[in-house]
């Protein structure tokens, strides 16, 4: 029987976006103007930063903004960015999803990101932590390695379900002894199709989702890590205010 272990990167593995990189580093090479990032990443990402808004929604925004900025651009440029950015950035995770990943190798199971973050970023991640197989968004070329504006989404349920059942038969796994973690709406599916499931640092609306799901209650496993304190929250007795 094989097992495997599905991880989301953006608040899971990595304690942000990772996209947001990105873009800061597109601005630096001067690939897209600073327009790009003081009229829409910034304020997205300072509205979610602020708790003026919501992490979904700051998510959603960013791989938008993303989308429209890399129009045009080479395919080449943004690999060089996404590598450099994980060769820098790379080591910026929690604790949790470190121990759990080193945990699940020395059990010798399967380890697979499956992230809405674009396939370029998650390639590189997945080569750091020595992952067996990975999952992203898919920003479409053309011939030359221009960017279409055209992309495969990897962030939401559906997308995130169809990828998991597909590994699950290239792997020949049992999905019922397999693991998944994550953080946001887009990995609800993942924890349903899953006997493991861990939330890590879950968003307020995930969390009303699990609540709304008695048979994911009684298996999933609920996690919050600040500063160096890692959190068990019984999911039976939590109170959303």
């Amino acid at each position: 029987m094989t097992v495997a272990a599905f991880f989301d990167i953006d608040g899971t593995i990595y304690r942000e976006g990772l996209i947001t990189e990105v873009f800061k580093k597109m601005v630096t090479h001067e690939i897209i103007g600073q327009e790009h990032w003081t009229e829409d990443v910034k304020y997205a990402y300072t509205a979610w930063d602020r708790r003026v808004g919501e992490y979904d929604d700051y998510l959603q925004r960013m791989i938008e903004i993303f989308k429209k900025a890399t129009v045009g651009i080479s395919s080449e440029h943004i690999d060089f960015i996404a590598k450099k950015v994980i060769e820098q950035k790379g080591e910026r995770v929690y604790q949790f999803t470190r121990r759990e990943i080193e945990m699940h190798k020395a059990a010798g199971h399967k380890i697979i990101a499956i992230s809405g973050s674009p396939d370029a970023l998650v390639k590189y991640m997945a080569e750091k932590y020595q992952f067996d197989d990975w999952r992203g968004t898919i920003y479409h070329t053309d011939e030359k390695g221009i960017y279409t504006g055209e992309i495969t989404p990897m962030w939401d349920s559906v997308s995130k379900q169809k990828a998991m059942l597909e590994l699950r038969d290239k792997y020949s796994l049992d999905l019922s002894e397999c693991y998944s973690y994550g953080d946001t709406n887009g990995d609800l599916t993942m924890f349903k199709n899953t006997g493991h499931p861990n939330a890590i640092n879950p968003t307020k609306e995930l969390l009303e989702n699990i609540q709304a799901d008695p048979a994911l209650m009684e298996r999933i496993r609920v996690v919050v890590e600040r500063k160096n304190v890692i959190y068990n929250i019984d999911i039976h007795h939590l109170n959303l205010l």
